[in-house]
């Protein structure tokens, strides 16, 4: 255990302005970002007496080598940076508030030419507005086709879009009025687009407008004695009631607002919102995460940074209600205020409806924490279980906190490709995942990885950056180095990996290999491997991380093989890049469209000369059906 006076600064060099402190380990890596409106009471409590400290800051700052500052001018501008560090160094010792699933949203793809409605999850992308998040997808796909009834807007995809251009042929949701059919000219990209706004409109919350309107016209065309066009309009205004139905009302006037409610023990906390939208229940969504030294106000002040802010962030409603309110609220409204544009109000409700939502919500929040600690408990403790197993059978000094395991995937000597996976606290960390392709052209296995573990660990020897990135390119995730290696294979494979550790001067890391016959345990030098028992968790850790490495190379060798394998007619054409040959079938649509055309209409595509033209001309047109043609010269072969 460090000691954090090691590091500890003096307290005449802490200002006393507002900021933000990042703390580094021995690697250089963040490990923890924090903020303060004074700098230094807030770093001088972190430097007292470790038996004072929560468990988790006590680690924290034992697991820290030095500690750094900024200062800002005003707490909003501390908070908008502790928010864009968390983002860029992704600190250990951070809570992070993650979906207990993955929830599906309704997605409208404003940013197409044609927008379409669909079902969407992960990374949200730029110009799509997303509607939810809804618990089943099943309930999208049930309130998609009934509001397609009124708002026939785009569901297909690019390639039953283009064939259905191309064919002059609506699909079936066309014919039966369920799409509008841009792709056939029924309406124009202009008139599409005004349906895809109005179906966004619609689920925003502006119900009323569309349920007017259609009334109003419905009527219309009765006292008109057109009873067929008010048929189909009374249709439409019952599936605009049914699709309400699905949302219940919770809120009587039209409140748009994100109702927050906690449930915590000493270890962890456990999150429930509700996305309420014109007095509706839209979506729900739920976290449970580790707590830490954290109050609750912390806890709520973060958990709306990552919310509002992060990579998936929601749109920002006019009210957030809360169970608690955070120490600095009115920085954080502000905040709030600026993404929206327009007035957003941080509050507790204290009565009325909205309180009693609130007390609902936090009973979700109860039951989600119960369930949590029913389904993981076991989890917890048999990865703790495994992790000193290992520590104790391979007689290490700490127990390995971070494995990193290698694979190499080739078939017969060709397309070689290796692995990386990492598992840190038994659990896979797949956004440090590294694959290799093995620059030496050999099917011998040890070869590789030696290749590949040089490679990899070439990037500890050098001091490891401290503004956040390598001078290679390489994150410092890269650089961390990890407390176990695991290689797949036996006393040959892990020969060969303490080589190649050897080699770039790497001494402190231990490595293993795990041989699939007997599930043995190798150790480098060691004509006798280390035999756990079949009911050790440290040996069921050992095979999930060493068959994760094993899935993740053949994952990317497979992906190798299937593109060197894809061939066209077009490959092989001198001065005929990859670059050219997509501009061509993007202009021409396919091989069989550019074998019609001349050199002078393939001139026309932006880097494609008058040399390159002709040779497409000669390759295509000698390339008839029933003919042979020689891929690398173009010549046509004797039959």
């Amino acid at each position: 255990m460090a000691d954090p006076a090691r590091y500890r600064p003096r307290p005449g060099e802490i200002p006393t302005e507002p900021g933000v402190y990042r703390f580094r380990d021995q690697h250089g890596r963040v490990i923890y970002v924090g903020k303060a409106r004074s700098l230094r009471p807030r770093l001088s409590s972190y430097f007292q007496d470790l038996s004072a400290l929560h468990p988790r800051t006590r680690q924290m700052v034992t697991t820290g080598a030095s500690v750094e500052w900024t200062v800002v001018r005003n707490e909003v501008e501390a908070l908008q940076l502790e928010y864009s560090w968390i983002k860029e160094f992704d600190p250990r010792f951070n809570v992070k508030y993650r979906d207990d699933k993955s929830y599906p949203y309704l997605a409208v793809t404003m940013g197409e030419e044609y927008p379409r409605a669909q079902v969407m999850r992960g990374s949200k992308r730029p110009g799509t507005r997303y509607f939810g998040p809804y618990t089943h997808a099943w309930a999208i796909r049930e309130t998609l086709d009934t509001l397609l009834r009124v708002f026939p807007v785009r569901t297909c995809s690019k390639g039953v879009f283009r064939r259905a251009e191309q064919a002059g042929r609506p699909c079936l949701l066309g014919y039966i009025d369920k799409c509008s059919a841009p792709c056939v000219g029924r309406v124009s990209a202009e008139e599409h687009r005004e349906i895809a706004e109005d179906f966004c409109d619609f689920m925003t919350g502006d119900a009323a407008r569309f349920m007017r309107r259609i009334d109003q016209r419905m009527r219309t065309a009765a006292a008109e004695l057109d009873f067929e066009t008010a048929a189909r309009l009374r249709d439409d205004v019952g599936a605009l009631r049914r699709a309400l139905e699905r949302s219940a009302v919770v809120l009587p006037d039209a409140t748009d607002a994100d109702v927050y409610g906690l449930a915590d023990d000493e270890l962890e906390v456990a999150v429930q919102v509700f996305h309420v939208r014109g007095g509706r229940i839209r979506g729900q969504r739920g976290w449970v995460s580790e707590k830490g030294a954290e109050d609750l106000g912390s806890i709520v002040e973060h958990l709306l940074l990552q919310v509002y802010g992060g990579e998936r962030g929601e749109d920002v409603p006019r009210e957030v209600l809360v169970p608690v309110l955070p120490d600095d609220h009115d920085d954080l409204q502000e905040w709030l205020t600026t993404l929206r544009g327009s007035r957003v109000q941080v509050r507790v409700p204290q009565r009325g409806d909205k309180r009693t939502l609130m007390q609902t919500v936090a009973r979700n929040a109860d039951q989600a924490l119960t369930r949590h600690k029913v389904a993981r408990s076991g989890d917890l403790t048999l990865r703790s279980q495994a992790l000193q197993e290992l520590q104790d059978a391979l007689e290490l000094e700490d127990a390995p906190l971070r494995i990193e395991s290698f694979d190499i995937s080739h078939v017969q000597g060709t397309d070689v490709v290796g692995s990386m996976v990492v598992f840190e606290d038994g659990l896979a960390r797949k956004s440090e995942y590294r694959r290799f392709i093995v620059r030496e052209g050999t099917g011998d296995d040890t070869a590789a990885m030696h290749e590949v573990l040089t490679r990899r660990f070439r990037h500890l020897v050098a001091a490891p950056p401290t503004d956040g990135s390598g001078s290679d390119g390489e994150s410092t995730k890269f650089r961390y180095p990890p407390n176990l290696v695991v290689v797949d294979g036996g006393l040959p494979q892990v020969n060969a990996a303490q080589a190649a550790l050897t080699q770039v001067g790497v001494a402190d890391v231990t490595v293993i290999g795990l041989a699939k016959r007997l599930e043995e345990v190798w150790v480098p030098g060691d004509d006798h491997p280390v035999v756990l028992p079949r009911t050790s968790e440290g040996l069921y850790l050992l095979q999930r991380v060493r068959d994760e490495a094993h899935r993740f190379a053949n994952t990317f060798h497979r992906q190798r093989r299937s593109r060197s394998m894809t061939t066209s007619a077009l490959d092989g054409i001198p001065g005929l890049g990859p670059s050219r040959q997509q501009a061509l079938l993007a202009r021409f649509g396919s091989v069989k469209a550019l074998r019609r055309a001349s050199a002078e209409e393939l001139q026309q595509v932006p880097g494609v000369g008058p040399a390159v033209a002709r040779a497409v001309v000669d390759r295509l047109r000698g390339a008839e059906p029933g003919l042979a043609v020689n891929l690398s010269t173009g010549e046509v072969l004797d039959q």
